[in-house]
């Protein structure tokens, strides 16, 4: 399975990473950071707001953009009325890094960034503040229970939010019960890739009004966006759709 063979591969990662730059020097790195931006503020409101994703590319279609550069895109995005803006800094297989994300804090120190990753260990929370992220994604799919209230706990303690994803029914039950603020429902199916929008159209009803709900993958153009904006959602992550479009700030204007 995709996922497993991810998780494999990011646990060797880490393991490499902390031996490059230990603990210590992230959380030395940490203290002299801003206090972090609020997201859940970000996607609030009467319109439904935009997290535009900086992707260089995707397991299922490669390479979706060869001369990417993140700190342009990611101000053409901010200058177009995104709300905030996601950064992949997984490099295996989408070709992302940690030097995209500081690039952009710091050409942008002013929109929510949000660390778009696979997260296992609390290592990578500490990473993503060091690098200047003010939210970070957690995939229930990947962790347990304990992993996902301990990497919750940590982040907030850090200043940070979290976009918690969920893929079907029980991952949702589960993110409740940990009382997150923000939930993403991801029309992707991550074993199969395979994309379909009424996941949010199935799960978005079982989600209390008072939570934020992000609506990610599989959303191209404006017909989506007027289908997610009926089914209630607060926000959208589109990703593929602006990376690979002829006109990035035309096809916001589609968008929002």
């Amino acid at each position: 399975m995709f996922l497993d063979k991810i998780i494999a591969e990011k646990l060797d990662e880490l393991e490499q990473r902390q031996k490059i730059v230990p603990l210590p020097e992230l959380e030395a790195a940490i203290g002299g950071k801003p206090l972090p931006l609020d997201l859940a503020a970000a996607l609030r409101g009467d319109s439904l707001r935009l997290i535009a994703e900086v992707k260089r590319a995707s397991p299922s279609r490669g390479v979706l953009c060869p001369n990417l550069d993140a700190v342009k895109l990611a101000s053409t995005y901010a200058q177009c009325g995104a709300a905030a803006i996601s950064v992949l800094t997984e490099s295996r297989y989408f070709g992302g890094s940690g030097e995209d994300l500081e690039a952009i804090r710091h050409e942008l120190p002013h929109i929510p960034l949000l660390r778009k990753d696979f997260i296992l260990k609390p290592y990578q929370v500490f990473e993503s503040r060091a690098w200047g992220a003010d939210a970070v994604l957690l995939i229930v799919a990947i962790l347990d229970d304990a992993e996902l209230k301990g990497l919750l706990s940590l982040s907030h303690a850090l200043g940070m939010q979290c976009l918690v994803e969920v893929h079907n029914e029980d991952e949702l039950k589960r993110a409740l019960a940990c009382d997150v603020k923000i939930i993403g429902i991801n029309n992707r199916n991550l074993d199969t890739m395979a994309v379909d929008i009424n996941v949010t159209k199935k799960l978005r009803p079982l989600i209390p009004p008072e939570r934020i709900v992000v609506s990610e993958s599989g959303i191209k153009g404006r017909r989506d966006i007027q289908k997610l904006r009926e089914l209630g959602v607060n926000g959208v992550l589109v990703g593929e759709a602006l990376v690979t479009a002829s006109n990035v700030a035309a096809k916001i204007k589609e968008l929002i």
